[in-house]
């Protein structure tokens, strides 16, 4: 449990394939300023880290609100719930579909009506990318979280940091901010889509300038010089400047 700002948290979790690849995954926790919670993600948090949790939101009972915002992230929704069964449970459509046995609310998080609905927070949804696709394996888009306060970004895939696992991530540098390497199979089978999405990277860039931190998913937590949030997300997408072009070769 990092506290990277007055009112954020972050939590580091483990996601292993086949019981030996580590991949990671994370959830953060923004405090409002009336003194309750939201949840930003799922994860079975343990050990000294659910107790510091615990301890902080009053057993759970000040967290109102669960914000599940990759389709693709539905493992721990179960145990988000049990850790605080009384918080609205907020998803995409598929996590309904993925986990029809929780309370979810009727509102989707990808739709803008539904994000209105939290104060302090801002969301940003990829254009000109399907959110899911016909192809489970494919991740890249999800719904962006910035907390505006601290103006922390939570993502999960779409924009990524490499980083070294273990000790070794102490040691050795991460990388800058990247889009998901996915990032040409999520975008729409339509003219257009490409400059849609380039269009949104832009103004993502421009518009959260000021973002110190960025908590990436299966990574790590990327701390930000001034200036470094519009620098790293316009080099990224001077990077899938090719994947673009073939999208546009082949859709216009």
């Amino acid at each position: 449990m990092q506290q990277l700002a007055e009112n954020f948290w972050n939590f580091r979790g483990s996601f292993k394939v086949a019981g030996i690849l580590d991949f990671g995954t994370h959830m953060s926790l923004m405090r409002r300023p009336d003194g309750r919670f939201t949840l930003i993600d799922s994860y079975g948090v343990s050990g000294a880290d659910r107790d510091a949790l615990l301890k902080l939101t009053g057993n759970g009972e000040a967290i109102d609100a669960i914000v599940n915002v990759h389709p693709f992230h539905t493992l721990h929704c179960n145990a988000a719930h049990e850790l605080a069964p009384r918080a609205r449970l907020f998803g995409t459509r598929r996590h309904r579909e993925q986990a029809p046995e929780l309370p979810w609310e009727d509102a989707p998080i990808e739709d803008a009506a539904t994000q209105a609905r939290f104060e302090g927070l801002d969301f940003s949804v990829p254009a000109g990318l399907d959110l899911v696709t016909g192809d489970d394996s494919v991740h890249a888009a999800s719904v962006l979280v910035r907390h505006r306060e601290s103006g922390i970004v939570h993502v999960d895939d779409t924009l990524m940091v490499l980083a070294a696992p273990g000790l070794l991530g102490r040691v050795l540098p991460q990388s800058r901010l990247r889009f998901h390497p996915m990032l040409g199979k999520a975008l729409q089978h339509r003219p257009g889509a490409a400059d849609d999405f380039a269009a949104w990277a832009g103004d993502l860039a421009r518009d959260w300038a000021a973002t110190p931190i960025v908590c990436a998913a299966h990574s790590a937590v990327r701390r930000l010089r001034p200036g470094g949030w519009r620098n790293e997300v316009t080099h990224a997408l001077s990077a899938a400047a090719g994947t673009l072009g073939r999208h546009r070769a082949r859709h216009g």
